[in-house]
């Protein structure tokens, strides 16, 4: 998974990167939302994989998504010729660098810092109150471990490294490149939360069906497609007037996001528009704040800034869902146990073995194991004991939403300190292919 998450990042960074430059800037919204369209065959992604693993198994999910890959790769050698650069600028006397001189000149330092910082965080965050006590060591110590690096972290950046991965020179807009920044952390956050925990809700309070689970996957996709899609064409078509565009997106997310609080065992119907509000929202900010950022950035920085914000949004993703994963368990554990305890007392079943086995099935998604528990051979009892499990798990997921409402409020404040950037958007194209 690492590896594939390494080279999916790089191919996103090149294809943004490699867009910005070659087009000129005022049509850098079309191209790219011509360009975000190519993910269109996996807007039905979550339906996919569960006829996948409903039909075969799991694994057929990485060969599938491994065959696509091989199919780019085959394109990329075949079609793509890219031109010779240009010779380097140099002082009189001097080489050009070689190649593993230019690879020894990265951050690596830095690198290695902000990744400890985060893995650390990432831990503490999500054993608190999960596999352990928010004041126990085993939370503390990563935690404080965490803060530390990132501290580092800054300090290297700003005052010792000689090629930053943070760049010291944001642009003739450095504000409004702050801003796109935070509001780019904060859509992660959300857009990690209802990617990572909606499936397993569509999963948990209604049914298990491939087909249906699918299905309640396909309005936050559609929504995310078509707000990073509009988005795009308005910026090309406004010449940078952002800030009411960003505005608007993250209202948008903010009440969808935030909307997904009301959904209960029995009101899924209802809840498709508010998945498709919240697409809207967050696909309004995923991709065109990273071509925002190129239109602020100084030419010389595309691949840099387009990876930095790749990377904030992924950060605000795993620092989010590690919140609200840790504020979902908290919910769900008692939750459960008040639900399937009265449940089974309710069915006879009083063997507090059994009822611990009841509840840890269910915590895990295993119900059809649970027909062959004593006392759950009979169909209508198992559907008692279902039941009182998925009103468990209504119960639990609107506290994730409720705290995104929080995140999204961010957002919105953020995007009413953006600046007119039209003055930088013109006709030329930074790099003649």
């Amino acid at each position: 998974m690492a590896v594939s998450g390494v080279g999916t990042g790089i191919s996103e960074l090149t294809v943004i990167a490699g867009v910005a430059d070659i087009v000129p800037v005022s049509k850098r919204g079309y191209y790219t939302a011509f360009v975000t369209l190519s993910v269109l065959p996996f807007i039905p992604s979550v339906l996919w994989a569960q006829l996948i693993a409903y039909s075969s198994t799991w694994r057929y999910i990485a060969l599938f998504t491994g065959l696509w890959s091989t199919v780019a790769l085959v394109l990329t050698v075949l079609c793509y010729s890219p031109a010779s650069p240009p010779p380097p600028r140099l002082e009189a006397g001097s080489e050009p660098p070689s190649t593993f001189r230019l690879f020894m000149r990265l951050d690596w330092v830095g690198g290695i810092i902000s990744i400890a910082g985060l893995a650390c965080l990432e831990i503490g965050l999500l054993s608190g109150g999960y596999t352990a006590p928010w004041a126990s060591p085993q939370v503390l110590v990563p935690l404080i471990f965490g803060v530390l690096f990132i501290a580092v972290f800054v300090l290297w950046e700003f005052y010792f490294a000689s090629m930053p991965i943070l760049p010291r020179t944001l642009g003739k807009a450095p504000r409004t490149m702050i801003m796109t920044l935070l509001i780019t952390f904060i859509s992660g956050a959300n857009f990690f939360a209802v990617l990572m925990l909606w499936p397993s809700e569509a999963y948990n309070v209604y049914d298990h069906n491939p087909v249906g689970v699918g299905l309640r996957g396909l309005p936050f996709a559609s929504g995310t497609l078509a707000g990073c899609v509009i988005s795009l064409l308005l910026l090309s078509r406004y010449h940078g007037h952002i800030k009411w565009m960003l505005f608007g997106a993250s209202v948008l997310m903010t009440v969808g996001c935030g909307g997904l609080s009301a959904a209960k065992v029995d009101n899924m119907g209802s809840i498709y528009f508010v998945l498709f509000v919240a697409g809207l929202g967050v696909g309004g900010i995923v991709v065109p704040a990273s071509t925002i950022t190129t239109i602020i950035c100084p030419e010389g920085l595309f691949a840099t800034i387009t990876a930095l914000t790749i990377s904030i949004r992924i950060v605000g993703g795993a620092i989010g869902y590690a919140v609200y994963f840790n504020v979902f368990v908290g919910k769900l554990v008692p939750s459960l146990q008040a639900s399937l305890v009265e449940a089974c007392i309710s069915l006879g079943i009083t063997d507090k073995t059994l009822i611990g086995e009841i509840i840890g099935l269910t915590a895990i998604s295993r119900i059809e194991v649970l027909r062959h528990l004593p006392g759950l051979e009979d169909p209508e009892k198992w559907n008692v004991v279902v039941a009182a499990g998925r009103q468990a798990y209504a119960s639990a997921y609107p506290w994730v939403f409720y705290c995104s409402i929080a995140f999204g409020m961010v957002s919105v404040i953020a995007s009413l300190f953006l600046e007119d950037i039209s003055g930088l958007v013109d006709d030329h194209v930074p790099v003649e292919y």
